[in-house]
């Protein structure tokens, strides 16, 4: 049987703990079991605890003491360590074969945009480890509501997706956070990109030299067809519980259950 997991992506600050502890309440509130796999060496626990955690493999403080290296060069060097030792990740994740398992990823994008370490462990956990997995992507929504910075994002998401080879979903979290009616009639514009809509929006707020590169991006995301967003109100379980419904029909979760022996008939009195 095929075993679940979902990576979670994003830069540093999108939301990406707090999505992860708020499907696991999900899943505890509807009878599922789930489990986070930290592969951030720097993270601490927040709401949950890690089940499988690669601070007690290696640590982003020792190996900058140790090394004498920067946040971003030690954290390069933790994960080509993880590959080096990917038994001791075979091992944590061994006992867990029904269960779904959440990864939740360091916020340097550089590790999933052009640095091939984390395909590599990808592609291990689905050829050795035999898991069906799916890739979200977050980005901040009151970050993008500027469309510049949108652009930035989708290309960084579009760059995740081509590289990590992963069946992707693209998150606007802290919706929540977006109160004014003006910015969240902007979000509506990314949810669900147009470029017309989009090259529209960008040239009003950039300088005129930028509007053929404008044109350009909005175009490349309009060709490559697939950066559409989910919005994310990590505290409402209705929006967590849409996600998750998006996350299982790519993994194709209900499919690898085993069948379940069905209740007992229930009993009817005779007239």
């Amino acid at each position: 049987m095929s075993r679940v997991g979902v990576m979670v992506l994003g830069p540093a600050g999108a939301g990406k703990s707090t999505f992860c502890n708020s499907i696991i309440t999900h899943m505890q509130n509807v009878g599922r079991r789930a489990h986070i796999v930290n592969l951030d060496p720097a993270a601490e626990p927040n709401k949950y605890e890690f089940t499988v955690d690669i601070r007690d493999l290696i640590s982003l403080e020792d190996v900058m003491e140790e090394m004498d290296l920067g946040p971003n060069g030690a954290l390069i060097y933790c994960f080509e360590y993880l590959l080096q030792n990917l038994d001791w990740l075979d091992e944590e994740l061994g006992d867990y074969n029904d269960e779904y398992l959440i990864f939740d990823c360091p916020g340097q994008i550089e590790l999933y945009t052009h640095v091939p370490v984390l395909p590599n462990i990808i592609r291990h956990l689905q050829g050795q480890l035999n898991f069906s997995l799916c890739a979200t992507y977050l980005l901040e929504a009151p970050f993008v509501i500027d469309s510049s910075k949108f652009f930035s994002g989708a290309l960084s998401a579009m760059s995740a997706m081509i590289l990590l080879e992963l069946p992707h979903i693209n998150i606007l979290s802290k919706i929540d956070m977006v109160k004014d009616e003006y910015s969240r009639k902007r979000l509506k514009r990314f949810l669900n990109p147009d470029s017309s809509l989009l090259i529209q929006t960008a040239d009003a707020d950039t300088n005129p030299r930028f509007h053929k590169l404008n044109q350009a991006i909005a175009g490349l995301v309009d060709d490559f067809g697939m950066v559409q967003f989910l919005p994310l109100e990590a505290k409402n379980d209705d929006s967590v519980s849409t996600i998750i419904s998006y996350i299982d029909d790519v993994t194709q979760w209900a499919e690898g259950q085993e069948p379940k022996e069905p209740n007992d008939e229930v009993e009817i009195e005779e007239m």
